[in-house]
């Protein structure tokens, strides 16, 4: 019996110091509250769905946050609310962290898929030991169409990973060459090499003055 009235008055005291809240601090307390739901919400995301859909997440995060940090004038435990609400920031930025490295692996893994296709996957080690006498043609006229095809939407790094494949390439056709490539494929070959070179370092140079010039402006914003 006296555990019940212990337990009760327990339950009293936690009404008690809910009842003194005032409206505005109860106010700012559910929106601090709804800030560390919705980051939480983030979190438990696929990381495919959080990549497709991240302007809209950053915009409503900016919107739960702005409401978070403009109730801590009113929280009735405003220390306690200031360190939720950076305590929440931290996972957020962890979360976004993570959400671009998935986002550029995601593209990396599309860039070379489209270079090599999905059994050929070129890693660091820029291994090319699966191109042969029988294949090289084919690899060199894919690499050529896809870059006339995408040139236009490549970043700076885009161009500098297509540089490395190209020039890796260029070594195992040395390695090729000595297994018996047909002189019909190398002359093929070697048109091929003459139409992208020159295009290739044109549209490189193109686009390091353009991301130049918008990191400039941005700079002077």
């Amino acid at each position: 019996m006296k555990r019940l009235n212990l337990l009760l008055g327990a339950v009293l005291v936690a009404a008690g110091a809910t009842s003194c809240k005032t409206d505005t601090e109860q106010m700012a307390e559910k929106n601090i509250d709804r800030y560390e739901s919705y980051v939480d919400s983030i979190g438990n995301l696929d990381a495919t769905e959080r990549s497709a859909n991240w302007a809209q997440i950053e915009a409503e995060y900016q919107a739960r946050l702005a409401e978070a940090e403009a109730a801590l004038s009113d929280a009735k435990e405003s220390q306690n609310a200031e360190t939720r609400i950076n305590d929440t920031k931290t996972k957020y930025e962890n979360v976004k962290t993570e959400t671009e490295k998935e986002a550029n692996e995601t593209a990396a893994d599309a860039l070379v898929i489209s270079y090599f296709g999905p059994d050929n996957m070129v890693g660091d080690d820029l291994n090319f030991n699966w191109v042969n006498k029988d294949n090289i043609l084919s690899v060199y006229q894919n690499f050529v169409d896809t870059f006339n095809k995408n040139k236009d939407s490549y970043s700076r790094q885009d161009f500098d990973k297509i540089k490395a494949w190209y020039e890796a390439l260029d070594a195992r056709k040395n390695t090729v060459e000595k297994e018996g490539l047909s002189s019909e494929d190398n002359r093929k070959i070697a048109a091929l090499k003459l139409e992208f070179a020159p295009k290739f370092k044109w549209e490189r140079m193109t686009a390091k003055s353009e991301e130049n010039q918008e990191a400039k402006e941005e700079a002077t914003e």
